[in-house]
């Protein structure tokens, strides 16, 4: 039994799919079969029920994946103890972040990061802000820059970047353009484009919506700011935007601060309280790139 055959373990059981695995561990989805092939002749239990078009876990399976789980942890900390001693960091770092990010600051500190240690194999994986912090908290990432609502998730470490009310966004000449304050039950039949959810953004809308008894017609959902306020501008509906994401669009639309949703749209960076090396550095670049960007 090897660790690389643990690992694939792992990432099958993780992304469901010898796919998926196959390109989070960067070889083949032949290698990756093969590997699991010999795990399981060397357990002498098959691990996977590959009949279905997900593929999911047997008994035995479900059995062994919290003890690979500890064993590559196990691993890992191995070399974080000698880095810690010896000042050298290695391995991997993956960071998770939020789907439809632009945030150069987060770009810059990954750059930053691998200039100071180009042995570290860095990866970058983009997914809701719900799935990412699940991922944090079970380990598949190190770290992730995800959206919440006011607070960050309990039970992790946070670094905010970000904190911002919430704004609407229309052209020019639609009725709320007119108005110099909005509130929440301006919105009332206008169509709504916002983010998904898992989103700290929608989360924070739908809260809000929640408290006062609203039932907003999403009409439209995207991921990114800049789809958002696209549809906006093409009267496809009322964009709900934080307030970095409003700027710059004088020219085509009229941002709004929703006077009644005090409760700000985070973005934060989180981790696991008890991180290695590669981690607190990370996290110290990303300080300084979000400073100073």
């Amino acid at each position: 039994m090897e660790l690389r055959q643990l690992e694939y373990f792992v990432a099958v059981a993780d992304e469901r799919s010898f796919t998926r695995a196959a390109e989070r561990v960067h070889i083949s989805q032949s290698g990756v079969s093969a590997q699991i092939r010999q795990l399981e002749r060397e357990l002498g239990a098959e691990l996977f029920d590959r009949s279905a078009r997900d593929v999911t876990l047997t008994v035995a399976g479900k059995a062994a994946l919290e003890h690979a789980r500890a064993a590559l942890a196990a691993a890992g900390a191995v070399g974080q103890a000698v880095g810690e001693v010896t000042g050298l960091i290695r391995g991997r770092l993956t960071v998770g972040m939020v789907s439809g990010c632009t945030l150069t600051p987060l770009f810059d500190a990954l750059a930053a990061f691998h200039r100071a240690h180009p042995g570290v194999e860095l990866s970058l994986l983009e997914d809701s802000s719900d799935r990412l912090t699940e991922g944090v908290r079970d380990g598949t990432l190190d770290m992730a820059l995800i959206g919440a609502a006011a607070t960050a998730p309990e039970g992790l470490d946070a670094l905010t970047v970000i904190s911002e009310r919430l704004v609407v966004a229309v052209p020019p000449g639609h009725p709320l353009a007119r108005r110099r304050k909005v509130v929440l039950d301006d919105l009332t039949g206008h169509p709504i484009v916002c983010m998904p959810p898992g989103t700290g953004l929608r989360a924070v809308f739908d809260q809000a919506c929640a408290a006062r008894g609203l039932r907003p017609t999403i009409a439209l959902e995207a991921g990114a700011g800049d789809a958002l306020a696209g549809l906006a501008a093409r009267g496809l509906g009322v964009a709900v935007l934080s307030a970095s994401m409003a700027e710059g669009l004088d020219d085509v639309l009229v941002a709004r601060t929703l006077a009644d949703v005090e409760t700000p749209a985070l973005l934060a960076l989180v981790c696991r309280p008890a991180h290695g090396p590669a981690v607190r550095d990370f996290l110290a670049h990303a300080r300084r790139a979000f400073t100073h960007p």
